[in-house]
C-alpha cells in the first residue's frame, strides 16, 4: 500500500489507447487523461459522436461493446485496451449480463488481434475483494449492487483465464472532481477496504498503467 504522487518528469512512450465505455464516468475521464498525457485515444461508445471533447489525438468511434464486428474494428492498431463499462442505476434491479457478455467478446477479439494489454475497471467488492466489505455494508451492497457485481465476478474470471496482460482496477465509492494524484493503491488483500475516490484519480492511475504497466496480472483497490 502506498501513496501515489503525480510526476510531470516521467518519460513515457506514446501509446494508442482504446477506451471502451468512453462517453461517461471513468471512461470519459480516462480519455481526457490519456490525451493530456500525449497518447492517441480511440473513444469507443454508442454515443461517441455526441462527445464534446476535442484534440488531435482523439478518434471518436461509434460502436456497441456487444457487437463482435464493432469490437474487432476498434482493436485495429491499438496498443492498450481500457474497459470501463457501466450500467444505469435503473438497470441494477434486473438481470445484469453486460460485463460478462462484453468481456467474453472482447477477450476473444483481443487474442485474435494480438492485443495483449487490458486494464479492466471492475470495482471494490468484485472477486476476491468481496470478503473485504465491512459487515455493516454487506447487506445494502448486495441489495443494490448484487446482480451487477455477480456479473463483474464473471467478467474478472473470464479475463483471468485468458493469456492477456491484464490489470483489474477496483475503485471504491466514486466521486466527482478533479484529479489530485494523491490516493492509495492497495495491493495486498489484507489491506483492502472501501473508501471514496474521484473518477479523475482512477483515470490518473489507469494512464499510469498505460505509461508503465507495473501491476500486470494483478488486482488493485483504489481509495482516496
Amino acid at each position: 500500500m502506498g501513496l501515489v504522487a503525480h510526476s510531470t518528469n516521467r518519460e513515457t512512450t506514446m501509446a494508442h489507447v482504446l477506451v471502451i465505455g468512453a462517453s461517461k464516468g471513468i471512461g470519459l475521464e480516462t480519455v481526457k487523461a490519456s490525451l493530456a498525457a500525449g497518447h492517441r485515444v480511440r473513444a469507443f461508445a454508442r454515443s461517441a459522436t455526441t462527445m464534446t471533447l476535442s484534440g488531435t489525438g482523439l478518434e471518436r468511434f461509434t460502436g456497441d461493446a456487444l457487437k463482435a464486428g464493432d469490437v474487432a474494428a476498434a482493436l485495429d492498431g491499438v496498443d492498450v485496451v481500457v474497459q470501463a463499462l457501466g450500467v444505469p442505476v435503473k438497470d441494477l434491479l434486473g438481470p445484469v449480463t453486460l460485463f460478462s457478455d462484453a468481456t467474453n467478446m472482447l477477450v476473444l477479439a483481443m487474442e485474435k488481434a494480438g492485443v495483449k494489454r487490458l486494464v479492466a475497471v471492475t470495482g471494490f467488492g468484485t472477486g476476491d475483494s468481496r470478503d473485504s466489505i465491512g459487515l455493516l455494508q454487506r447487506v445494502p451492497f448486495r441489495l443494490v449492487f448484487g446482480r451487477a457485481y455477480d456479473d463483474k465476478d464473471a467478467q474478472e474470471m473470464r479475463i483471468r483465464k485468458s493469456d492477456l496482460d491484464w490489470t483489474f482496477v477496483r475503485p471504491g465509492v466514486l466521486t466527482p472532481g478533479s484529479a489530485t494524484g494523491r490516493y492509495k493503491v492497495l495491493t495486498e488483500p489484507s489491506k483492502w477496504r472501501n473508501g471514496l475516490i474521484a473518477r479523475a484519480d482512477v483515470a490518473h492511475f489507469i494512464v499510469g498503467q498505460v505509461d508503465q504497466p507495473t501491476y500486470v496480472r494483478k488486482a488493485v483497490v483504489l481509495i482516496g
